[in-house]
């Protein structure tokens, strides 16, 4: 039987939108997957180092995003930037509109204190290219996990303080600044004169902890200056700024009396910090698990509310 025109014209109005309801969600979700850019140089010409951006589906023309740069731990010897946590990370951030960038660093023999120069080259490297990536020179933090949180801290507390600023060669970016706007560590070491052993269940047992690979710092030695001024707790003023610590309640590599230290230490000096132990979850985690399985409690919402809070959106 034929279709009476009417009735066809309206089938197939119907079927056309449909497809174009279909299509539009399709692109819609193809836009809203962030990008990523591999292997970008950041550091002096004569270093292998490299970062990966990733970026938020494109901004409003004349809006600028937010910028957070992503630190991985690896116990100052090892670790890459390609790191899965790194990838959940950077990714989650990018698709909240936030600019992300993953950054390999100086590692192993007398790293320090070059690992931190290259974590501050790479906030630089976010405002050198403002422009470039719609970037608000303004709005940028830093973050990291377990080595790659002492490092966030130690760029967050150490902002523009010359004795820790990259200079000279070691900086293509001379005059710009390292400060950032908020910190979040996800359970770095931050006193390394006061890390302990802890037990099979993560509980602290006062015991002193060696700090880590001598070779990192040039020296064996726990009383040598090094480590005081290496140790972020050191470096905390009223100025420091905002900072989220995450940390796992069953630890069996960095104490979680390192957190609730740090805390305190922020408490004293009154900076705006939020302290979440999470129950059930170890070393590693990122923001949705630990040990490839879910964690206690979902972090996407508890880091993206505190970036919204002092960086905005």
């Amino acid at each position: 039987m034929l279709l009476s025109a009417p009735r066809f014209f309206w089938s197939a109005a119907l079927a056309l939108g449909a497809w174009v309801f279909v299509a539009a969600r399709a692109a819609e979700s193809v836009a809203a997957v962030p990008r990523m850019l591999p292997d970008l140089a950041y550091l002096a010409p004569d270093r292998a180092e490299k970062l990966d951006l990733y970026l938020p589906v494109a901004p409003a023309k004349g809006k600028l995003s937010p910028a957070v740069v992503w630190i991985h731990g690896g116990g100052w010897t090892g670790g890459v930037k390609t790191e899965n946590r790194a990838k959940e990370i950077c990714t989650t951030l990018a698709a909240a509109g936030y600019v992300a960038v993953s950054v390999d660093y100086k590692l192993g023999d007398r790293a320090w204190p070059t690992n931190l120069h290259d974590c501050k080259n790479a906030v630089r490297f976010l405002r050198a290219h403002a422009a470039t990536y719609q970037i608000d020179p303004d709005r940028i933090a830093v973050a990291g996990g377990s080595a790659g949180g002492h490092l966030a801290l130690m760029v967050g507390f150490t902002g523009d303080q010359p004795e820790f600023e990259p200079a000279g060669a070691a900086t293509p970016y001379p005059g710009v600044s390292s400060q950032v706007r908020a910190v979040i560590d996800l359970y770095g070491p931050v006193n390394l004169l006061t890390r302990q052993e802890v037990d099979e269940k993560g509980t602290p047992t006062g015991k002193f902890r060696p700090a880590g690979p001598a070779k990192v710092f040039g020296t064996d030695d726990p009383t040598a200056p090094v480590y005081r001024r290496a140790s972020p707790v050191t470096h905390v003023t009223k100025n420091a700024p905002p900072v989220l610590i995450l940390h796992g309640r069953i630890d069996t590599t960095v104490d979680r009396a390192q957190s609730e230290e740090l805390a305190g230490v922020l408490q004293r000096h009154g900076v705006p910090h939020e302290i979440v132990m999470v129950e059930g979850a170890g070393h590693t985690f990122d923001f949705q698990t630990w040990n490839k399985k879910p964690l206690s409690r979902d972090l996407r919402p508890v880091a993206l509310a505190f970036l919204a809070k002092h960086l905005g959106r």
